[in-house]
């Protein structure tokens, strides 16, 4: 399949003066063939898009979530982390079958696409159904079955994942990639995130994992063990494999270094971090130490959307009011997490920028809604005063998945419905 779109202002992200107002873009099967200014060229093409009135830019990269989750959004709020794990999330999540984590998994793969995300990073369990809403789908993601190493299924755990990765990794023309998803320091003791990197080794995976998300995570571990969380993973080896860790909250300059150090990336989750009080992350200093910082929504019951525009904004105020400094994480800087700097923390070189090579991943977001005009500042004008409803085309691997509001790849309408049953079905078991 040939697409070209033309007519169109374009925000490649590889540069700040890479913006092109009026230009072209030419997908040729699963990736960019040409990015070009003014006219394009002459040839016939399958599918043309007129962009006039449009901008398209990297596919949103939403680099931590328990996508299943939004069958629990707004069924416990206004709770502190431990309390809303301990007392209803983890009670409710007992209750859930495999073909419920199906359909919360498309549920929120509706609301990602219908908000520009394009990729997502995922934990939670019964993964081979969300390997299958993603294959359907059209969307791309990083799946991991979350383990807790203290639990009395922890060697289940780990023998289900090796299946995953054998079955799923690479699946669906490369857009489901597996790793190993052990859940977070204190739930995963060093003597088990050893047998976790052993796994990780033999499959040549990744890992995925909870770190420093609350003050009492850090205390317990520094009683516990001796060292913050973050030394804790590296003497626990987690750190030789490539590593995605979640949240970051509570790090002190050792901590940074070291994830400098072994190149982790980070997954900052503002929202989250905001409703269940956990704490501001110290994300300008892991960005000056050079540290791969991505943005994610956190589950739906705990953020309660799964919007990464609004995460954009949100961020951006967050840590200029924390730091009472306007020139914290201008809009670029903030833009470049969702999409490039979010691939990175994911070892996604292949996406996060719209360039030849790369892989079609893209969004074209409408200019014309009254909230966008003036246009000064096409990045300002994302960050600032996009709304979801603004997306209206989306690009995932050179297939339209949405095309002027309209899913292509799956019934909307029936995921609705059938997530409310789902939901007042839950409640009764």
């Amino acid at each position: 399949m040939s697409i070209l779109i033309d007519n169109i202002a374009i925000l490649a992200m590889n540069g700040q003066d890479s913006y092109i107002e009026k230009g072209y873009l030419l997908i040729k099967g699963d990736l960019i063939a040409e990015v070009g200014s003014g006219a394009a060229p002459q040839g016939n093409y399958e599918q043309t898009i007129d962009g006039t009135g449009k901008v398209a830019l990297p596919g949103l990269i939403n680099t931590h979530t328990h996508a299943a989750m939004t069958l629990l959004r707004g069924y416990a709020d206004d709770l502190p982390l431990m309390d809303w794990l301990s007392t209803k999330i983890w009670p409710l999540e007992a209750k859930l079958n495999d073909d419920d984590i199906y359909w919360g998994t498309m549920l929120a793969i509706t609301e990602m696409i219908k908000s520009g995300t394009t990729t997502f990073n995922d934990m939670y369990f019964a993964m081979s159904r969300a390997a299958q809403a993603v294959e359907q789908t059209g969307i791309r993601a990083v799946l991991s079955r979350g383990m807790i190493g203290v639990s009395p299924d922890s060697q289940a755990a780990l023998d289900d994942s090796r299946r995953l990765v054998e079955q799923w990794h690479q699946a669906a023309n490369g857009r489901i990639r597996f790793v190993l998803g052990p859940h977070a320091p204190y739930t995963c003791p060093p003597e088990y995130l050893q047998k976790v990197v052993a796994l990780a080794e033999e499959l040549d995976t990744g890992l995925h994992i909870h770190i420093a998300e609350t003050r009492q995570e850090v205390e317990d571990i520094q009683n516990q063990y001796g060292m913050s969380p973050v030394q804790l993973m590296l003497n626990s080896g987690v750190f030789s494999r490539p590593t995605l860790a979640a949240h970051c909250v509570h790090l002190g300059p050792d901590d940074i270094a070291i994830l400098k150090q072994y190149q982790v990336g980070v997954a900052h989750n503002p929202e989250s971090n905001m409703k269940l009080a956990s704490g501001i992350a110290p994300v300008p200093e892991l960005l000056r130490a050079g540290v791969a910082v991505g943005l994610g929504t956190d589950g739906a019951s705990s953020n309660n959307n799964l919007d990464m525009i609004e995460e954009m904004r949100s961020c951006a105020l967050l840590h200029k009011v924390s730091t009472m400094d306007p020139t914290v994480l201008p809009a670029y800087q903030v833009l470049e997490m969702a999409t490039t700097l979010g691939a990175k923390a994911l070892g996604l070189g292949e996406i996060g920028m719209l360039k030849p090579g790369y892989k079609a991943d893209l969004i074209l977001i409408n200019l014309t809604a009254a909230h966008m005009i003036p246009r000064y500042d096409i990045v300002a004008n994302i960050i600032y005063s996009a709304q979801a409803s603004d997306v209206d085309t989306v690009i995932v691997d050179g297939q339209i998945i949405m095309k002027q509001r309209q899913i292509t790849t799956f019934d909307e309408q029936e995921v609705l419905e059938r997530c409310q049953a789902v939901a007042a079905d839950l409640i009764r078991r």
